[in-house]
């Protein structure tokens, strides 16, 4: 208390408040720190409160860290942590905050229509309005060139018991795409859905919620074979980039998943297969799902990381 009134002599605004706040605070850490935490109410109280503190208690009082050690130590860990977490298995923590934080780029493809441009073909009609606009003046020709769009994506997404694990996280990182670029969206178990709608929601939490009560069969049995067939029989679009999620675990016939993986790869520019187990060690493809389908994939990769994830946008992006 006779250091505070030193303190209120000294210009500092140490009210009952900060006073009591004070008190409070020496019973956690000693007397100097104390004082500085609750005490100072401005950067220009800090000379202050020292000579105060030299004056009624004697001795140099500790010197402080700088802010910059201790934000680069704080930036430090936190960046270590997310690293750890974006190699974790998405099933044995909640990923969503991470999921969210990625930023898909859609695959690029020619368009038919053509546009102004540079270099490339000439653009008859084009340069001739430039010459009747100078008075019959020969000017340097116009030219034009097939543009780009996005390229469709399609993502096939294995709901069922074995995949239970894994779900939410793909539904998720789904909503992320969905907001970013053009994207169609089914679930696979006993049937085939359709989640688009539901995940173009702005808010992931609703737009996954949305999702799951639009899923009939969600966390029950697999029939990929079937599930394609509905999906190739619906889907008129060609060209597509097709991302099949699922561990391959099939319980109908795999000559009928073979036959409609290899319809699908005829349909679609590229195909490729997630599989949350492909990332971990020792991992083999002899699920008879698998088995079958790898023949008609383009490319085998891992679903089980955000970092994994990462990489499959990567994929996508080239395609």
């Amino acid at each position: 208390m006779g250091f505070t009134r030193v303190l209120r002599g000294a210009g500092l605004a140490c009210g009952p408040d900060r006073v009591q706040a004070y008190l409070r605070a020496t019973a956690h850490v000693d007397l100097y720190w104390a004082g500085r935490l609750t005490l100072c109410a401005d950067p220009d109280d800090l000379p202050r409160y020292d000579a105060a503190y030299r004056a009624y208690f004697g001795g140099t009082p500790p010197r402080p860290r700088t802010s910059i050690e201790l934000d680069s130590v704080t930036v430090g860990v936190a960046a270590s942590e997310v690293e750890v977490l974006r190699h974790k298995d998405i099933s044995e923590f909640d990923a969503a905050a991470l999921i969210q934080r990625l930023k898909p780029v859609p695959p690029r493809r020619r368009s038919r229509r053509l546009r102004k441009a540079r270099r490339g073909r000439v653009d008859l009609a084009r340069t001739v309005r430039a010459m009747i606009e100078t008075g019959g003046e020969i000017t340097r020709p116009r030219h034009r060139r097939r543009g780009e769009k996005a390229r469709r994506l399609v993502l096939l997404i294995d709901v069922s018991g074995s995949m239970a694990a894994y779900s939410d996280a793909l539904l998720r990182f789904a909503h992320v795409i969905a907001r970013a670029m053009p994207v169609e969206v089914r679930t696979i178990g006993t049937r085939l859905t359709r989640v688009t709608r539901q995940l173009r929601e702005r808010d992931p939490e609703r737009a996954v919620r949305a999702a799951g009560r639009a899923i009939p069969d969600y966390e029950g049995g697999t029939r990929l074979g079937e599930a394609l067939r509905r999906f190739n029989q619906q889907w008129r679009q060609r060209g597509a980039v097709v991302v099949l999620f699922s561990d391959g675990w099939e319980r109908g016939d795999p000559a009928l998943l073979a036959a409609e993986m290899a319809r699908l790869k005829r349909l679609s520019h590229r195909v490729v297969w997630a599989n949350p187990h492909a990332g971990k060690p020792g991992y083999r493809p002899v699920q008879q799902g698998v088995v079958a389908a790898l023949p008609h994939v383009d490319r085998m990769a891992a679903g089980h990381s955000v970092h994994a994830l990462e990489e499959l946008l990567k994929e996508v992006r080239r395609a």
